[in-house]
């Protein structure tokens, strides 16, 4: 960077979590953060109180519907936690390791252990897929009944009611996590390689974005889906996606540069150009597209053990809540005006 960001720091509270943070969100105005110890946090407004979600094992994964952070374990378990820290058994894999999870606002969730994937309706129906390999990503569309499942040589878009077989969207190798644009014309996965992947869904055109020299394992669209963030880089890089090819033919843009520190994970703003970025050693920076500001949200830590491992925007975008694995984590609240 050529000069020192703005900070923000004093905006920054911090929590000691206990234990690395696997993945974090909002239940209300509390946020909570599921912890590798099979914990859940939540910190609301008295003191954080931590429920113990998967007694018999680790969370491996978790995604939130806005009501209850839904936690999967590698005891089998998928388990859903409210605000009030009471914790409810979804689903029991009866000790298959939960590898992927997602929901949505109306209380859907779906999960993958080894090569099935199911998912569970708001009112407790269940379906189940059989895969071609096991699925470390799932993401549903923003509109309709229908989920873009990452697996070995591509990804499948599925109707659970629909009686017809999933599409197959081909593209030879791992692919790890799925995300679909705002807009659901395009679905991307990362890979096992250094490279994302994408298909445009109206034909299955590909998308190979490569050049990465570590792997992609964040992906964060921006609220108009114009704009998509990765990690997997010594900066934050933002493929445009304004025209019908997505990124094909025109080159991504960088931001919060930090020479030999990669980045770990990337959330967009939900209504601003503005991405938040967290890297390996701790630190986390505000990005603004527009004109390239930076401001510094949270500074380093000692040593890579630091290394964030998630960043959740609030739904208004007054809060982001950062988790690393080392178990440091915290709450920055953007100051008025």
């Amino acid at each position: 960077m050529t000069a020192a960001p703005t900070s923000l720091t004093e905006s920054f509270t911090p929590i000691s979590a206990g234990a690395g943070v696997v993945d974090a969100g909002f239940l209300g105005d509390a946020p909570v953060f599921a912890l590798a110890d099979g914990r859940v946090l939540i910190c609301g407004a008295s003191e954080p109180r931590a429920v113990a979600a998967h007694e018999d094992g680790a969370i491996l994964v978790a995604a939130t519907d806005g009501r209850r952070l839904i936690t999967g374990g590698d005891d089998g378990r998928v388990v859903a936690t409210d605000a009030a820290g009471v914790s409810e058994i979804v689903a029991d894999q009866k000790g298959r390791w939960i590898d992927a999870l997602a929901a949505r606002a109306d209380g859907t969730i779906a999960w993958s252990a080894g090569r099935e994937l199911r998912v569970r309706s708001p009112k407790g129906e269940v379906k189940t897929l059989e895969l071609p390999s096991t699925s470390r990503g799932i993401a549903f569309f923003p509109k309709g009944y229908r989920l873009a499942i990452a697996h070995y040589n591509g990804a499948s878009l599925w109707f659970p009611n629909a009686a017809a077989a999933p599409e197959t969207l081909e593209w030879k190798g791992s692919h790890l996590d799925a995300a679909v644009s705002p807009d659901g014309k395009f679905v991307l996965t990362s890979m096992q390689e250094n490279m994302l992947h994408g298909w445009r869904v109206a034909d299955g055109k590909n998308l190979r974005m490569a050049g990465y020299p570590a792997k992609t394992r964040s992906l964060s669209w921006s609220a108009d889906g114009k704009w998509l963030a990765t990690s997997g880089a010594d900066a934050c890089i933002v493929w445009p996606f304004q025209g019908k090819d997505g990124p094909m033919g025109q080159s991504p843009r960088e931001c919060g540069v930090r020479s030999q520190i990669k980045v770990s994970r990337v959330a967009f703003h939900p209504t601003a150009l503005v991405v938040a970025v967290g890297y390996e050693d701790g630190m986390v920076l505000l990005c603004r597209l527009t004109d390239g500001a930076e401001l510094l949200a949270r500074r380093q830590g000692e040593g890579s053990a630091q290394r964030v491992s998630t960043l959740v925007w609030d739904a208004k975008g007054a809060r982001l809540v950062v988790g690393d694995e080392a178990g440091g984590a915290g709450v920055l609240t953007l100051p008025r005006g």
